[in-house]
This record gives structure tokens, C-alpha cells and sequence, in this order.
């Protein structure tokens, strides 16, 4: 009986270990594919998105054109980031993968972000890309910086998604020249926080006193950043 109680307990505790794990990624997809459409006249609702009848797919459902072209970089950070998700890759739906492209001007960047529900593999297009993510509290803070050049690829560790400690990550265009790379995502909705932006452009402003022991800054320095954001 003791032994029965004790193997009851093991189990009890692998699930409590494996749980949180099962449920930070997308789920396997029950169906060879669910072509994502708006319309709930076209079928069952499956992951934000209603499947189309298979028997109406066709084969550009599951293509995109277009990607090999350089977008045009005209904000503040110096990126431009192009998604391939299910919005315009409709096929993608329930695959639990996505694309961006990033385009860098000179000295542009993708700053400092994190992807709540995803891992992410970088390939250099052209160019070279300083890049780095930073470990959690626990783990020490450290970073892990490398330069790319053409041909490189560095991945993004998803991070401790069960305790929501996901890795802060970063590129920048140390060339001379505008850079491209492409990214792909373990999520078709991988979200994104820019650290910055959700910081100091939350709506409403979080209270400059409560930023500025937090980082240790004058409350003024606090407002002048919330006033950029």
C-alpha cells in the first residue's frame, strides 16, 4: 500500500513539473492543416481563427511572395520588422510557427524585447548584427552578446515560460551598411514586449517616482523618457 502511495506521489509530482511546460507552447494540431479564415461561416473556431473546409483549400493558402524585398527603415530605433503569420500566411494556422524579416538601417536596431510564447532563430541576410539576450534574476542576468556577419545564425532561448521569466534580446547594425535577417518563431502568435516602450509608454504613465527609485534616476529624467514614449 506504502508502495502504491509513494508511486501515486511520483506521479502527482512529474505532471506538477511537466504541466506548466505542456501548456507555455502552442498545442499539436489535431488535423493535417486548419487554414485560418475570419468568417464563421466557413468553420470550427481554432486558435483565434476559424478553419476554412478543407475541401475549398488550395495551394496559395499556403504561400506568401514578396519577402526578398528590402522594406524601408523611417522610425526612431532604425528596424523594420515584417511578419509572416497567419494573418497573411493563412496556412500557418495551428503550426505553431512564424517569420519576420528584419530590415536594420545604419546603426538601427531591433531594441530590447522579449516573445512571451516563443523561441527565435535569427539568420543574416547581409549585413553584421551585434545581438545578445540576457539571462532571468535567478540565473544571474548574464549576457550572451556575439557580431554576426553574413551567413551567422544565434537563437533566442524562449526563457522559463512556466514562471514567465522570458529572455530579454536584442540586435543592432554595426556595419556600415543597411542589414536584413529573418527570424523564425516556435509560436504563430509569439507576441512581443519592447522593454522600453512598455516601461515608459504604458497607458496610463506608471508614476515617475515609482520608475525613478527603480532604476535610480531623478524623476525628471523619468518624465523626459515617458514623454518620448
Amino acid at each position: 500500500m506504502a508502495m502504491k502511495n509513494l508511486s501515486f506521489l511520483a506521479v502527482l509530482s512529474l505532471l506538477a513539473l511537466t504541466l506548466p511546460l505542456a501548456i507555455a507552447s502552442d498545442p499539436s494540431p489535431l488535423q493535417d492543416f486548419c487554414v485560418g479564415v475570419n468568417t464563421p461561416s466557413d468553420g470550427v473556431f481554432v486558435n483565434g481563427k476559424f478553419c476554412k473546409d478543407p475541401k475549398l483549400v488550395t495551394v496559395d493558402d499556403f504561400f506568401m511572395a514578396g519577402l526578398q524585398n528590402a522594406r524601408p527603415v523611417a522610425n526612431v530605433v532604425g528596424s523594420n520588422v515584417t511578419a509572416v503569420n497567419v494573418n497573411n500566411l493563412p496556412g500557418l494556422n495551428t503550426l505553431g510557427i512564424s517569420l519576420v524579416r528584419i530590415d536594420y538601417g545604419v546603426n538601427g536596431q531591433n531594441p530590447p524585447h522579449t516573445h512571451p510564447r516563443a523561441t527565435e532563430i535569427l539568420y543574416v541576410g547581409h549585413g553584421k548584427l551585434l545581438v545578445g539576450f540576457v539571462t532571468s534574476n535567478g540565473d544571474g542576468n548574464r549576457l550572451f552578446t556575439k557580431t554576426l556577419n553574413e551567413g551567422d545564425v544565434f537563437v533566442f532561448p524562449e526563457g522559463l515560460i512556466c514562471y514567465e521569466l522570458t529572455i530579454i534580446h536584442f540586435q543592432f547594425n554595426v556595419g556600415r551598411f543597411p542589414a536584413f535577417a529573418l527570424a523564425a518563431l516556435s509560436s504563430q502568435n509569439p507576441g512581443v514586449v519592447t522593454i522600453a516602450n512598455s516601461v515608459f509608454g504604458s497607458n496610463p504613465a506608471i508614476d515617475p517616482n515609482v520608475l525613478a527609485r527603480a532604476f535610480q534616476l531623478d524623476p525628471k529624467v523619468i518624465m523626459d523618457l515617458q514623454a518620448k514614449f
